[in-house]
Parts: structure tokens; sequence; C-alpha cells
């Protein structure tokens, strides 16, 4: 039986699959992603920056998501692909803790900036004659700022609380990143706090994010039903799909992993789950707004022209 004060200097990942004959294939798969995910974001971050009609409250939200998503997929992605090719699969505990802080950090912002883009379209269909006023940019970027001190804050506590504790039953992460459940698993001492401060403070940043979408898509509605004619009804729900359509891709898998006790932490049942809002969901938010925004789509014309005349001259 192992001491209760071994210390851990690394980690072994147990990595996408061990079978030799996927490896290719996955990393092929995640480098594939990946590249879509950052050509993605990157592209909708550089028209926003550059187009003069996208100089909005609404595009500046956007531009910090697509940001956010970058980051957020750079933390876990580019690992997962130098794991995939490794035969030995560890991270140092550093490397681990900074992986975990950075991941937290970024998904807390994502769900808080989600959050800031519902208010925004309540400010913009319920208080259209206030929106100039109320969404300026000075609130703006104190909005954005308040996101990612947040997050940040977040992220420090729940990564200091797992790191403080001793790691004495294996070195084996049953997963392919440094996510906080998983870790906690590996500790000999009581993981109550650590839970604790997961339900807390992580779930009162993610339901109090999501009560802020709630209430305000509630009172949308509420103010659509009182627009009497059907074509400014649908124009005015349009702004507000794409972002929907985010929300419900989050939400959904950030609950059911993070939102329940330890106790019933299942791999099996997370392992796709996983994948999906660490590696897929940042490769699907510019798809999702790129292909359900007007002002975007005209964006990547106008683009497209520019630089077609210089290919001509």
């Amino acid at each position: 039986m192992m001491n209760n004060e071994t210390h851990v200097t690394e980690f072994v990942l147990s990595g996408l699959s061990s079978n030799p004959s996927l490896q290719l294939p996955l990393f092929l798969l995640c480098f594939f992603v990946y590249m879509v995910t950052l050509l993605g974001n990157l592209t909708i971050i550089v028209l926003i920056r550059i187009t003069p009609g996208l100089q909005t409250p609404m595009y500046f939200f956007l531009m910090n998501l697509s940001l956010v998503d970058v980051l957020y997929s750079s933390t876990i992605t580019p690992n997962i692909m130098a794991n995939i090719l490794s035969e030995h699969k560890t991270i140092s505990i550093t490397a681990c803790a900074t992986q975990m802080f950075f991941f937290i950090d970024l998904v807390s912002s994502e769900g808080m900036l989600l959050a800031v883009m519902a208010y925004d379209r309540y400010a913009a269909i319920c208080k259209p004659l206030y929106y100039v006023t109320v969404m300026n940019k000075v609130t703006c970027i104190r909005l954005v700022c308040s996101v990612y001190t947040a997050g940040c804050i977040n992220s420090l506590i729940h990564t200091c609380a797992a790191f403080s504790l001793p790691f004495c039953r294996s070195n084996h992460i049953n997963h392919f990143y440094c996510d906080i459940t998983p870790i906690l698993k590996l500790s000999c001492k009581d993981t109550y706090v650590s839970e604790m401060l997961l339900f807390l403070v992580a779930g009162a940043i993610e339901i109090g994010s999501f009560l802020c979408i709630f209430i305000s898509y509630t009172y949308i509605i509420l103010t659509l039903f009182k627009i009497g004619s059907s074509r400014s009804r649908i124009k005015s729900l349009s702004t507000c799909v794409s972002h929907f359509t985010c929300v419900a891709l989050f939400y959904c898998p950030v609950f059911f992993v993070y939102l329940r006790p330890n106790s019933a932490y299942s791999v099996d049942q997370d392992w796709m789950v996983s994948v999906f809002y660490t590696v897929i969901i940042p490769m699907l938010n510019p798809m999702i707004y790129s292909l359900r925004n007007q002002d975007v789509k005209e964006a990547l014309v106008k683009c497209n022209n520019i630089f077609s005349i210089f290919r001509i001259h």
C-alpha cells in the first residue's frame, strides 16, 4: 500500500485511446478540428476589428467569445495531439495545474460572456430607446473585464484547492486532460471542501449566468409577442437564434459534467461529453454565427471581394 504522504511530481494521462491503430486517425482529426477552430475564430475576430459596420456591442462581445474559444481550444487540443503521438503520456504537476487553471478560467469566462450577450440582446430588443446609453463603450469594456476577472478568481480558487491536496492513490489521471474531477479522485484525503467549492463557487457562476440568460430571453419573448408586425418579430428573433444555439451547446454538457457529486463521476459517460465541449464547441461557435448572421456573411463577402481585387492587380 502506498504511503499517505507520497508526493507525485508528474501525472500520466490516459489519452483518447490506447489502440495504436487509432493514433494517426485521431491525431489527424484533432489537427483538422483545431485548424478549423483557429481559422474560424480568428476570422471572426479580424472581421469585427476591420469592418466599420460591426463596431457594435453585440459584435464586441462576439469578438471576445471568439478570443476565449481560441485560448480555450489551445489549452486542451495541442496537448491531446502531443499525447496521441507520445509513448509516455506524462505531464508535470506544474503543467497540469497550469492547464487546469486556464481551462477553468476560460470555461467560466465563456459562460459569463454568453450571459452578457443575452443581456445585450435584452437591452436591444426590450429597451431599444435606451440601448445606446445602457450599452455604451465604457459599460461594454467593464462587463468584459469583469467576466475575465471573475473567471480568473474562480479558477484560482479551484486550482489551489485541488493542488493543495496530497496525491497518493495513483498518478494516473483517467482522462485526456487535467480536469478537476479526475484529479480529486487521486487524492488520499477528504475532498469534501474542494467538492463544495466546485458546487458553490463554480455553481454560482454558471447557474447565475444561466439564470441571467433565462430571464433575458423570457423578457425578450414577452416583448416579441407585443410586436404587431410578424416581419419585425422574425427580424428581432433572428438576432438571438445564433446566441441561443451556442448557449444550448455550451450549458448542457457543462451542467452534466460539473454540477453533480464526485461520487456520481463516470469516465464512460464523461469521455464523449468532455470531447464535445473541449474540442468541438470552440469550432462550432464561429460557424453558427457566420452561417446565421447576415452582417457577418456580408462582411466576409466584402473582404473576399477586396482580396480578389488585390489578386487581380
